[in-house]
């Protein structure tokens, strides 16, 4: 379908999304944090025609971008979940209000399985907030954490967590060479600069990259120090949110022996 098609007052997400390789962009994001360079290979489709669309995208606010912190000639872009569920409810809403998308219930955290590992350079904030935060919501997944060069747990961290609740104080940084061999079912990149030195694992889960600014890297200023992990640890709550929709799946009653 051609968006420029559509009729002018067709909703925002049709307008956005109706154009077959928008589609596909949404799509390729909705897995994975992506380059141009990535998306470009994803879709298979020239630089140009990909660089318009995502800017289209953008716009509209469905997808935004930050610069690598690997490369800063390099920018992540991110779909935006949240955005493109609220666009889908008007969808529904502008056609008939019967139409309206029914939020669904949150994930049963019982049903929740698989292993995941969460990874970034030091493994002294965000990939230990973001293991800390899916353990407590799905207590039956096995998480853990690592970095490319481990570093001891970030003091401001410690009194994020702290204030959910959740005591980080004993944790420490680990190696990712330390779960080598191991299989997962998620691994979850949260740093551009590990993302590019993340070895593979057995059974080839495939690397999802959440493009993740290091918070001890903002420096001194008001928006940055404790207000940078609070920040943080608000963002991996909601994208936690969304995959534990992923490892929520039904599962055979035990049978009894």
């Amino acid at each position: 379908m051609n968006s420029d098609s559509l009729a002018p007052g067709a909703p925002q997400f049709l307008r956005l999304a109706g154009e077959q390789l928008r589609w596909d962009l949404l799509r390729a994001l909705a897995r994975s944090d992506q380059r141009v360079g990535d998306l470009i290979t994803a879709v298979d489709r020239p630089q140009n025609l990909v660089s318009y669309h995502l800017r289209m995208l953008r716009s509209g606010g469905l997808v935004s971008g930050r610069r690598s912190s690997a490369d800063g000639r390099d920018t992540y872009y991110r779909l935006d979940l949240d955005r493109c569920a609220e666009l889908l409810a008007d969808t529904g809403h502008g056609l008939h209000p019967a139409l309206g998308l029914v939020p669904p219930e949150p994930p049963d955290p019982e049903s929740a399985r698989g292993r995941v590992l969460f990874l970034c350079t030091g493994n002294s904030s965000r990939s230990q907030i973001a293991e800390a935060l899916l353990r407590r919501r799905a207590p039956r997944v096995e998480v853990a954490s690592a970095g490319s060069h481990p570093k001891p747990l970030h003091p401001h961290a410690i009194a994020v967590m702290r204030e959910q609740g959740i005591d980080l104080s004993g944790h420490r940084g680990k190696h990712l060479d330390e779960f080598a061999g191991q299989r997962f079912d998620h691994v979850i990149s949260l740093c551009d600069k590990v993302r590019e030195v993340c070895p593979e694992f057995p059974g080839h889960p495939g690397l999802v990259h959440w493009s993740m600014p290091d918070p001890s890297a903002a420096g001194d200023t008001p928006e940055a120090g404790y207000p940078a992990f609070v920040r943080t640890a608000g963002e991996l709550s909601t994208r936690i949110g969304f995959l534990l929709r992923q490892l929520a799946r039904p599962h055979a009653p035990e049978t009894p022996s």
